[in-house]
């Protein structure tokens, strides 16, 4: 039986974002935060555009988290929740913890024209969705189903807790039930009726641009460039510094071998953190000075962990020998040559 040749391909698009370490989700990412800046006209005429392009992103990120929960069964849940523990650990309380006693020492004012809530608010939480993007390349579902860290620490929770302002605590506790119930669906299901793992096993590579491109669009470039230097600082002390201790705590406490190096890939600041100094503010007055110079450099540290942590990730697999694609189970599929 013959097949029909292989259809020639014009522009290869998909390959060359793959040769980027996590540029599946960087470069629409990038692109998205280019559109938002200078065209975001474009993305507001209505319709499906609107509602793929600019408002699609939590929806994509919800089924992505619901087909990430279908393949963690009852027999792996054990690991997959000692794997979220262990970077909310590392990547939030440790940190935070830490940022709290040097706000202690120098005062809210912070350090090199950083503010402890701008320093606060860009480390003590991380970008669920990239790590989602790039646990699903190279680890497997115990490092997927991790996201579950990154549900935890989103949005203002951990920040006004350290900062001792807890007038809104129960407000991320409606949303840390909002972000973790697909997940927990997603198990649910997977249990009852293993066919649905099968059924969802495309997904990440079919949502994972769309959303990273919405994600990218509430990324203003001009509060980057205001963020500036500044902004730079603080993205540069997140990426390496955070992301090293979850590196750490992969290779020493998960024994994760030379996967470790996935660690780095949590080192970075949720886009949505954009919006956290503002909301602190409304919580603790004294911090409302601060809310516009931290919302830039929190801005510029999003766009700049994006970039690095990924990067430093692929860099650290790549040298212990771990920049492999592996299925949920762990088991190597193509050795990443490319990368």
């Amino acid at each position: 039986m013959s097949h029909p040749a292989a259809e020639k391909t014009l522009v290869p698009i998909y390959d060359t974002m793959n040769r980027i370490p996590g540029g599946l989700m960087l470069v629409p990412l990038v692109l998205g935060s280019i559109v938002g800046t200078f065209a975001m006209p474009a993305l507001e005429i209505g319709s499906f555009t609107t509602a793929l392009f600019r408002d699609g992103a939590l929806a994509l990120i919800a089924l992505l988290i619901f087909a990430t929960g279908t393949h963690v069964t009852v027999r792996t849940s054990g690991p997959v929740l000692a794997h979220a523990a262990t970077i909310l650990v590392a990547k939030s309380l440790i940190p935070a913890a830490l940022v709290v006693g040097l706000g202690l020492i120098v005062g809210i004012d912070g350090i090199a024209g950083v503010s402890i809530l701008a320093l606060l608010v860009a480390i003590d939480n991380s970008n669920g969705g990239l790590w989602l993007a790039f646990a699903g390349r190279y680890g497997d579902k115990r490092d997927r189903g991790a996201y579950m860290a990154s549900a935890v620490n989103d949005g203002p929770f951990f920040t006004m807790l350290f900062l001792g302002a807890s007038g809104l605590a129960a407000i991320p506790g409606l949303l840390l039930l909002g972000a973790v119930l697909p997940f927990l669906l997603g198990m649910l299901v997977g249990n009852l009726d293993p066919k649905w793992r099968e059924i969802m096993r495309p997904t990440p590579s079919i949502v994972i641009p769309f959303f990273a491109f919405g994600l990218g669009t509430g990324i203003d470039l001009e509060n980057v460039v205001r963020g500036g230097a500044s902004g730079l600082v603080v993205g540069a002390i997140v990426a390496p510094v955070t992301g090293a201790l979850v590196y750490l705590s992969y290779k020493l406490v998960l024994r994760r071998g030379i996967k470790s190096g996935l660690g780095f890939a949590a080192g970075t600041t949720a886009g949505n953190a954009i919006a956290t100094p503002a909301i602190v503010a409304a919580a603790d007055p004294r911090f409302a000075p601060y809310v516009e110079t931290a919302t830039a450099q929190v801005a510029a540290s999003a766009l700049i962990t994006a970039i690095l942590a990924p990067a430093i990730a692929a860099w650290v697999l790549k040298r212990e020998g771990g920049l492999t694609v592996v299925d949920e189970d762990g088991v190597e599929l193509v050795e990443d040559a490319r990368a």
